[in-house]
């Protein structure tokens, strides 16, 4: 199916282009989405006609991207999930999940402009690409915690690995002097003298 492209399309081509995809992906996404229409005569002279017009919007938004893009290149947003002792999430983050935290933050993204580089199924930081534009990209990070405190350790650069090791020494250390009050008490009863046991009478 052909079909003119209406803006920027990653791996098909640039506004004003027409291209040949398959009918389900030309129906399914391109068309509904506003980026492409079908390669009609009629089309083909109505884009010609609002070409200029088109640019002039393309370039417009693409200004508004690229401001946003400054303030929210490698920026980290805090999503505190229920997770194992070993970082496994009871679920997942999600593209919706990246949004609306970015969204509390005060910048505006759709779930549709999140694409996650891998699905997040563990506490840590992780990297998300947001596409602002065609023509505009910029990466986030995830910092997914149990709390909020796990997250300001996670932001500094410590691992749940490296976290849950100190705590986990933390604890062999308390067990370890611990034992040793105990053992110092019990050496204090050794070292006392034994009480004299009463004299037999004759």
């Amino acid at each position: 199916m052909q079909v003119i492209l209406l803006e920027r399309v990653a791996k098909l081509g640039q506004m004003g282009e027409i291209v040949d995809v398959k009918a389900g992906y030309a129906r399914n996404f391109l068309l509904p989405l506003g980026k492409a229409k079908t390669a009609s005569e009629a089309n083909l002279a109505a884009f010609e006609a609002q070409k200029a017009q088109l640019e002039a919007r393309n370039l417009e938004t693409k200004k508004e991207a690229e401001a946003l893009a400054e303030k929210l290149d490698g920026q980290q947003f805090i999503v505190i999930r229920s997770a194992s002792d070993a970082g496994a999430l009871y679920g997942s983050v999600t593209p919706r999940d990246a949004a609306e935290a970015a969204t509390e933050a005060g910048f505006s993204i759709d779930k549709k402009q999140v694409a996650l580089i891998a699905p997040i199924k563990e506490l840590g930081l992780h990297a998300l690409a947001v596409k602002l534009h065609p023509e505009v990209e910029v990466e986030i990070k995830m910092n997914v915690a149990r709390s909020q405190e796990e997250a300001e350790l996670q932001a500094s650069g410590k691992s749940i690995q490296e976290l849950a090791a100190e705590e986990e020494a933390a604890a062999e250390f308390e067990i370890a002097e611990l034992f040793d009050d105990i053992g110092s008490a019990a050496s204090d009863d050794d070292d006392a003298p034994a009480a004299e046991a009463p004299a037999e009478e004759s």
